[in-house]
């Protein structure tokens, strides 16, 4: 199988200030989505492998275009997401989601250990989704806790499409004080996930 990408978007948001306080540097999420063709559509598969499969070239290609987006800049925080047509059902974008696609994502970034945050639904088109959120190596990192909305084209996703996400930042949020690991400290360290 090989999934067909419809069409893709790439969303870049710059956060300067947060209550009154500039951020050092500066903060930078990026969301890619790819609208894909969902092969399911319309009826019930048991076998969801052939997706899970063909989902590593998507994975790669968002990927790269997420780094691209981020214009150089370190990435610190990952997460993923999809929403799912009215006529396919939750678990086809959690097909296309699971790890087969997310290790492009991890090599994209330098190595990751941590586990990437997700969030799916199924919605009609123009809906909007909440992706989270975390630090790429650590999850327990309390300043990176965040996500990004990203509301979906008024066409898409189609009865027959999944909208697949990929969301990065290159910092925890800012003025982020509630305490914790800090990201300084987990360099090196591979048991916080």
């Amino acid at each position: 199988m090989q999934i067909e990408i419809r069409r893709w978007m790439t969303v870049v948001e710059n956060k300067m200030v947060e209550a009154g306080r500039p951020g050092d540097p500066a903060l930078r999420k990026v969301g890619v989505i790819a609208v894909v063709k969902n092969p399911y559509a319309g009826r019930y598969e048991e076998d969801l492998s052939p997706a899970i499969a063909a989902s590593a070239a998507v994975g790669e290609f968002m990927s790269k275009l997420a780094i691209e987006a981020m214009g150089g800049l370190p990435v610190e925080s990952y997460g993923k997401g999809g929403v799912v047509g009215l006529g396919g059902e939750q678990e086809h974008a959690n097909a296309m989601l699971t790890t087969t696609f997310a290790e492009p994502l991890r090599q994209a970034v330098g190595g990751a250990l941590a586990w990437i945050p997700s969030y799916t639904k199924v919605a009609a088109p123009g809906a909007t989704i909440d992706v989270p959120l975390a630090h790429k190596d650590a999850l327990y990192v309390r300043s990176h806790y965040d996500g990004m909305t990203l509301t979906m084209p008024p066409e898409a996703p189609a009865c027959d499409e999944v909208a697949l996400i990929i969301v990065l930042a290159n910092r925890g949020r800012i003025n982020a004080r509630v305490g914790g690991i800090k990201a300084a400290e987990i360099a090196g360290k591979d048991g916080l996930r």
